[in-house]
């Protein structure tokens, strides 16, 4: 298997100013076609330390990629040091040039000499053109090794190496990609996931496929590799397609999908419109199911019932059941709930109380407590969850955890609590 190391460049990313999703993009890129990264690396905008970087880079791996340090200022010496390492000189491109003046002329903003020079590209690469920006990429051969260089700019880095990049790295290493499928679950942790499946992983495994579990707050990923490529394509549909039967409640879709995604094609589906009534997440679900374009079509609006007062005056909870039950409790979000289906007239409704923390905790309902509710037109279904200990994870959970549970009754696949 070819082996490649990836190199970022900027001190940005080495104090924590810019989070570099560069290498975690480009990770992926390059598993699917069957290449192994082995190691990643981020070094300061020094000329000996990117040199440095360099030299061990070329002493591990076959394929180096480099993003960053390709600006038109000073700091941007990346350039500079390919060329002292590969023994050459910049010279002025051309139609790298025409690219970059056509971009400033479009955009009616005036061109610096800064922008000009850079066109001037090391003469012993192969440019690879950058359509979304004027920092071209950068090829360039050392025997039977190559090392790749582009911005460091999340979507002009993306798209040089899809368009320029990729094509040239599978041509010459020969390379044969892997074959993956991504089950994704939401509300149950990895090691559950490893006790329920136990069996059909053990099986999985000794059929010669891989599997990672790849959590993160409120979900998990299980992800299938063929390492064989699409030859065992079936093989691999197979194992995803039992997963996803056994686990029904957790297993919510495939791939790249959001849970916003599939509630909204299930609600679009079936021609209902869904509304909210949130207090601890603070809108953040209605936020989510907006955020799909065309999400008009059954997302009427929501209520953010912060206190107590307007749980009462804006979605009708009775003063009795909040000094009884308090404002996190089953109770409390059915009336939520209901109310809040009837003021924002709407066939479903999402309702969502509880203590997020890290204050405001107490002995029978401690931080991470959460009610979520959920009212039909004819039915109820309410749970209590018991997150963690950290305001934004308990938040972010919530979310993911409502919509799911929403899924789940839009589908059936849960009882319902009550008939009304």
């Amino acid at each position: 298997m070819i082996e490649a190391e990836l190199i970022s460049i900027g001190d940005e990313l080495l104090i924590g100013q810019t989070v570099n999703t560069n290498a975690s993009w480009l990770g992926q890129q390059l598993a699917a076609i069957g290449i192994r990264v082995i190691h990643t690396a981020v070094t300061t905008d020094e000329p000996k330390a990117i040199v440095s970087a360099f030299d061990a880079a070329f002493d591990r791996a076959s394929l180096i990629i480099v993003t960053g340090g390709l600006g038109p200022t000073k700091d941007d010496i990346t350039k500079h040091v390919l060329c002292d390492y590969f023994d050459t000189e910049l010279v002025m491109n051309e139609p790298i040039l025409e690219h970059i003046t056509s971009f400033f002329t479009k955009r009616n903003r005036p061109m610096l000499e800064v922008n000009r020079l850079q066109a001037a590209l090391p003469e012993a690469c192969t440019v690879l053109f950058n359509r979304q920006g004027t920092a071209a990429g950068m090829w360039f051969d050392r025997g039977e090794k190559v090392l790749i260089s582009m911005p460091g700019v999340p979507y002009e880095m993306k798209s040089i190496f899809s368009e320029e990049a990729l094509p040239k790295i599978r041509e010459r290493f020969q390379t044969v990609g892997l074959y993956h499928r991504t089950l994704l679950t939401q509300g149950v942790g990895e090691s559950f996931l490893a006790e329920a499946l136990s069996d059909w992983e053990n099986r999985l495994r000794a059929d010669g496929l891989g599997l990672a579990y790849l959590p993160s707050p409120g979900m998990v990923k299980l992800r299938i590799t063929a390492y064989a490529g699409e030859s065992d394509a079936a093989k691999v549909d197979m194992y995803l397609s039992e997963a996803k039967q056994a686990l029904p409640v957790a297993a919510y879709g495939e791939e790249e999908e959001t849970l916003q995604e599939v509630v909204g094609t299930l609600l679009r589906e079936r021609g209902l419109t869904i509304g909210t009534v949130e207090s601890c997440t603070g809108g953040a679900i209605t936020a989510l199911l907006t955020s799909i374009s065309g999400s008009s079509d059954y997302v009427q609006g929501g209520l953010v019932t912060y206190s107590n007062r307007l749980k009462h005056e804006l979605a009708h909870v009775r003063l009795e059941t909040l000094e009884t039950f308090g404002a996190v409790s089953e109770e409390t979000v059915e009336e939520m709930a209901l109310g809040g289906r009837k003021k924002l007239g709407v066939d479903w409704c999402i309702s969502v109380s509880g203590v997020a923390g890290p204050t405001g905790g107490s002995e029978e309902k401690p931080v991470g407590t959460v009610w979520i509710g959920i009212a039909s037109p004819t039915a109820f279904w309410s749970k209590q969850f018991s997150f963690g200990d950290h305001r934004e994870r308990n938040v972010q959970m919530s979310v993911l955890a409502a919509l799911n549970f929403v899924r789940c009754a839009l589908l059936g696949i849960i009882p319902e609590k009550k008939q009304h």
